[in-house]
């Protein structure tokens, strides 16, 4: 069974946005030559999961390639209906059962890039096999949280820490009991 990963960044105080959706923040941390492990963790992934919002910022931002790389089959969870752009579906259906089918059919890592809505759903339901969450030392004071309430308690396993010279710190964990 394919594993669903969340890989994404966060504030001190647990915020991946500022007021605005504005992802400015993570600009503290950019050290050319250094991608804090993204290229590795990417080359496993073969399928895409994303917030229509954090979706439209990142093609703003870098280009709809980024994305849509012609390898990966990318879901764009959104409550508006759009036609399907090469490889990127834009999906309004039942989120779990989309992850669950997923999860079933052959392939590599399925990947989580936010946003909270997207995240907070899927831990609702527990889908999130593995995180590895990059914390930025900055404490926002406000903003989107990564984190929301009313989802189930949910423990996981400590798989390691990574410290990197410009003050990001990368956690990962798996849940509890995964091999």
């Amino acid at each position: 069974m394919r594993k669903l990963s969340l890989f994404i960044a966060t504030s001190l105080d647990g915020f991946i946005a500022k007021p605005g959706d504005d992802l400015n923040f993570l600009n503290l941390v950019h050290k050319e030559g250094e991608d804090y492990g993204y290229a590795a963790f990417v080359n496993s992934v073969d399928t895409l999961i994303i917030g229509r919002k954090t979706y439209d910022y990142v093609v703003r931002e870098l280009g709809p390639a980024h994305y849509d790389n012609g390898e990966r089959d990318v879901f764009v969870v959104t409550r508006t209906a759009r036609p399907r752009q090469g490889r990127v579906q834009f999906f309004n259906g039942d989120l779990r059962e989309l992850v669950q089918g997923l999860k079933e059919q052959d392939g590599g890592t399925i990947y989580c890039d936010g946003g909270a809505e997207v995240i907070n759903e899927l831990l609702k339901h527990d889908l999130v096999d593995e995180f590895i969450i990059s914390i930025v030392p900055i404490l926002l004071g406000e903003g989107v949280r990564l984190f929301q309430e009313g989802r189930p308690e949910q423990l996981q396993q400590f798989v390691s820490a990574t410290t990197f010279e410009t003050g990001l710190v990368q956690l990962h964990y798996k849940r509890n009991g995964q091999g």
